[in-house]
């Protein structure tokens, strides 16, 4: 019996310690993949107390999940920002670095009301995304549909080489 208890330690051990590893394994994975888009929301100091109080509760950051993707012509940059409008962000270009930042406000509709699940953050953000190459900040352009921001800048200069012999 002693044998068969230290042999059934040993399998929940090592299930437990197999468990372990799976989700340290997701969580390095999910900080590696996304740890740019992880986006960290502030809350106004001049909110009514009621305001506070129930923002206090909210978590404070969000995945703002993003892509950047070069085509011939473009540096192309999609973020996701569910629950905004178009007039909630600002887009600054600054070299080679986009910077995005707004807020998502916290809107409720009803005040006697208990919320049991709350994963949504609210409040100012601000991102930076650095950009791979040079881009012509004159010909940016800018949309909003269904939530995402998609930003298209041309890509600036010639990817020729060239070589230059030393006289």
């Amino acid at each position: 019996m002693l044998n068969s208890l230290k042999q059934t330690g040993k399998t929940i051990g090592h299930e437990i310690n197999r468990a372990w590893e799976n989700l340290s394994e997701g969580w390095r994975e999910l900080l590696s993949r996304s740890s740019a888009a992880l986006t960290h929301f502030t809350h106004d100091k001049d909110q009514t107390q009621s305001e506070s109080r129930a923002l206090a509760t909210l978590p404070r950051w969000s995945l703002l999940a993003g892509e950047l993707e070069e085509t011939a012509r473009d540096v192309v940059v999609r973020v996701e920002l569910p629950g905004m409008e178009k007039d909630d962000c600002q887009i600054t270009i600054e070299g080679n670095m986009l910077h995005l930042s707004g807020e998502k406000r916290f809107e409720r509709e009803t005040h006697d009301s208990t919320y049991h699940v709350m994963e949504r953050a609210y409040g100012a953000f601000q991102r930076s995304i650095p950009l791979p190459r040079n881009v012509n900040i004159d010909r940016a352009q800018a949309s909003f549909k269904n939530g995402v921001l998609t930003i298209r800048l041309p890509k600036e200069g010639s990817d020729n080489v060239k070589t230059i012999a030393v006289i």
